[in-house]
């Protein structure tokens, strides 16, 4: 059943790896007693109204980030006034508090965020750019998810699910398109999560031993991908283009003869192109995967190629 993460803590904040782009650059000024709290919202809430006493449906439960204006109004108050105010913003369940452009908490702020137990971080970052980065990283951790039997790669650009009962050759398959140059992601379970609004399933790697790529093979045993083929042949999640069923060829079943467009497979709520391939002695499974891959990223090229000369007409 799809889940979502209701784990995510203020340490989490600090520590988890992230892209260089998408970094958030967070360091802990005060409460590092406290990171254990959890952060229950995927939401930001600049507490401006909060600061001036209005705390009607004030975000309590979200991060509460401190911009140069918010800033700039706190020290200009009164410490009577100030201490007033954050004691009644301090009295309710507040996560952490986080100082954007390296700004420092005034005194009054760091004491009574302190006895709150309180966590105060500090970025270097700009309020806006943090704010885009931490959502992007809240729309990951709080997407819908699942796990899911089966192989995810990459081939040609195109992120490929290979499902299939044991035995089938999905693993096999994968070492292959490795050989020939593709990118593994997962092997044997997919972690899927739900993200861009609930329109695209993301595939994540499925993995305790410090996030390396392993793959299975009958006869041989566990593979280290990122040793036999170097580690650009693996990558920590993909897009799930296009869902391969790899099932025994069948004697008297009947398949499709034309294409993937009239079939799709369910994930997460969302129908994603299905092809189903018979398997039988002599079937060179990799080569077929690497055809379907091109001519699914053939139409995929003439359908936004067909939406754009559309859009221009009309704009004409």
């Amino acid at each position: 059943m799809p889940r979502t993460d209701p784990g995510l803590t203020v340490f989490d904040l600090l520590s988890s790896p992230l892209p260089e782009s998408q970094k958030l650059l967070l360091k802990c000024l005060s409460g590092q007693d406290h990171l254990e709290s959890l952060v229950q919202e995927p939401e930001v809430n600049r507490p401006g109204l909060a600061l001036c006493g209005f705390f009607n449906h004030f975000g309590e439960h979200r991060v509460q980030i401190f911009g140069r204006g918010e800033t700039a109004f706190l020290q200009q108050l009164a410490e009577k006034k100030q201490t007033s105010v954050l004691l009644d913003f301090f009295s309710r369940p507040i996560a952490c508090c986080i100082f954007t452009h390296s700004l420092q908490p005034t005194e009054p702020f760091t004491f009574l965020a302190k006895s709150a137990n309180v966590p105060i971080l500090q970025t270097e970052l700009t309020s806006n750019e943090f704010i885009t980065r931490l959502l992007g990283f809240f729309s990951n951790v709080f997407a819908p998810r699942e796990t899911i039997h089966g192989v995810l790669v990459e081939v040609h650009g195109i992120g490929m699910l290979i499902l299939g009962n044991s035995g089938v050759g999905k693993s096999e398959a994968a070492l292959e398109l490795l050989d020939r140059g593709h990118r593994l992601v997962s092997d044997d379970l997919v972690e899927l999560r739900l993200i861009n609004g609930g329109r695209t399933v993301v595939g994540h790697l499925v993995n305790n031993l410090n996030q390396h790529h392993y793959i299975e093979i009958r006869g041989i045993g566990i593979i280290n991908v990122e040793h036999l083929f170097g580690t650009r042949s693996c990558l920590q999640r993909k897009n799930v283009d296009l869902v391969i069923r790899l099932e025994l060829d069948a004697e008297g079943k009947i398949y499709e003869r034309t294409s993937y467009q009239n079939r799709t497979y369910e994930l997460l709520g969302v129908r994603v192109p299905l092809l189903a391939i018979p398997v039988k002695p002599g079937r060179n499974i990799p080569v077929i995967l690497e055809s379907a891959a091109l001519h699914f990223r053939g139409n995929q090229q003439a359908e936004t190629l067909y939406d754009a000369v559309l859009t221009r007409l009309s704009v004409d």
